[in-house]
């Protein structure tokens, strides 16, 4: 007598759900500056507070470890990641890569919803500048990003992005609270990259654009930080 397979529509294991659980409480708390660069992460206290076994804490350790949100060393335990000024420049720069690339396979398939959409958040950018909020303006920017990436046909680019962009959050929470002269600038090429893809200009175009976008951005943060020489 064979066993009884599971139902396609049936609930995931209990140890997944666990698992789950503590990979999304963690790495919320260290993307949200809970749990800040160097924090050390104790295992034994964390399965206490969800209410869990180390196991699944475990397995949620190193799935964010393999994703470069925590540091895991012999004696030491886990800890969150710590990134110097070179490590954000850098990472930077590999976000501008995948952003051009990611913007250009977009283009042709954004709606007019879609732009409009993306031209009400650079509004509302605007309108922020007068008393900038750099946390306020940092979110927005991402939703201004995603709206774009959403049109991205490469789900592959689209995770690699959003992983990208939580590095840097891990770093530093606003990018625009060291460089607020940025953020000027920053919705001035927000516009030119949507009108460059309303009018249908060549993909080449759009992704130099966008790609040159996120590189001034890096370049603002090495002149703050007194030269971080570029990556």
């Amino acid at each position: 007598m064979t066993a009884r397979q599971p139902d396609a529509g049936s609930p995931p294991p209990k140890s997944a759900s666990r698992v789950e659980l503590a990979y999304t409480t963690i790495r919320e708390r260290i993307t949200t500056g809970v749990y800040g660069p160097g924090y050390r992460l104790v295992l034994d206290e964390l399965a206490r507070e969800l209410g869990v076994s180390p196991v699944p804490v475990r397995e949620a350790v190193r799935r964010l470890e393999a994703e470069g949100y925590v540091d895991f060393q012999r004696n030491v335990g886990a800890r969150v990641a710590t990134f110097d000024e070179q490590e954000f420049v850098q990472t930077l720069h590999v976000v501008a890569l995948l952003e051009g690339y990611a913007t250009a396979l977009a283009a042709p398939r954004m709606r007019r919803t879609d732009l409009a959409r993306a031209r009400k958040i650079n509004g509302r950018m605007r309108t922020s500048l007068d008393d900038l909020d750099p946390i306020l303006f940092s979110a927005l920017n991402r939703d201004f990003h995603f709206t774009i990436y959403e049109r991205c046909p490469n789900h592959h680019v689209r995770g690699l992005l959003e992983a990208q962009w939580a590095r840097l959050d891990t770093i530093r929470r606003s990018v625009f609270l060291y460089v607020p002269g940025r953020s000027i600038s920053s919705v001035a090429e927000h516009a030119e990259l949507l009108d460059l893809i309303a009018a249908g200009a060549p993909a080449e175009r759009i992704e130099q654009k966008a790609r040159a976008h996120k590189l001034h951005t890096g370049a603002a943060v090495s002149e703050a930080d007194g030269g971080t020489p570029p990556a």
